[in-house]
């Protein structure tokens, strides 16, 4: 039996499937666990060692709906239902 190709076309059986929080196929359908996000459990997987992996998914990565406005509001001390005062010459 050799290492290389003809064993390649036995795989035909699917230990990871989709995962449900994270959309990655990294689900294990035995464990019943994701390798990526660590779904069931309530805390989200990351590790130090992964930089790049907390990377992809920490805030910034997604549209930001909320956040993207913070830094406009918190500078002008989160004022709401005010008009702008007029600036004299």
């Amino acid at each position: 039996m050799t290492k290389g190709t003809t064993s390649f076309g036995k795989k035909h059986c699917k230990s990871h499937t989709t995962c449900r929080r994270c959309s990655k196929v990294s689900f294990h359908l035995q464990k019943k666990t994701c390798s990526s996000c660590g779904y069931p459990a309530k805390k989200m997987r990351n590790y130090n060692w992964s930089q790049k992996a907390k990377g992809r998914r920490t805030v910034g990565t997604g549209r930001m709906q909320y956040m993207k406005t913070m830094t406009r509001r918190f500078k002008n001390g989160f004022r709401e239902g005010t008009q702008a005062k007029k600036q004299s010459a």
